[in-house]
């Protein structure tokens, strides 16, 4: 066989496996991309589920303040009449 066809047959059967491969290593990167899309949407969904508990957490002991000292200040105004009378 004449040298210029062996390297040319050589160059047909890598250029027949690269389009081969293509269509494979196309699917490949489209999962691979959409699994990432996946893992970063589930990712901030957990984030943004844990700050909503953090935000809750901070907001009932806030309002569980607000009732204590709403109490404390009702005691006190009973308190301070009661001097006041028995003086």
């Amino acid at each position: 066989m004449d040298t210029n066809l062996l390297i040319t047959d050589a160059i047909t059967q890598t250029s027949t496996g690269t389009l081969a491969v293509t269509p494979a290593m196309t699917m490949a990167n489209l999962f691979i991309s959409s699994s990432h899309a996946l893992a970063q949407a589930a990712h901030n969904s957990t984030q943004a589920q844990q700050q909503g508990y953090a935000l809750m957490q901070a907001v009932t002991t806030q309002g569980v303040n607000s009732i204590q000292a709403t109490g404390n200040a009702v005691i006190a105004q009973l308190l301070k009449r009661r001097k006041k009378v028995s003086l």
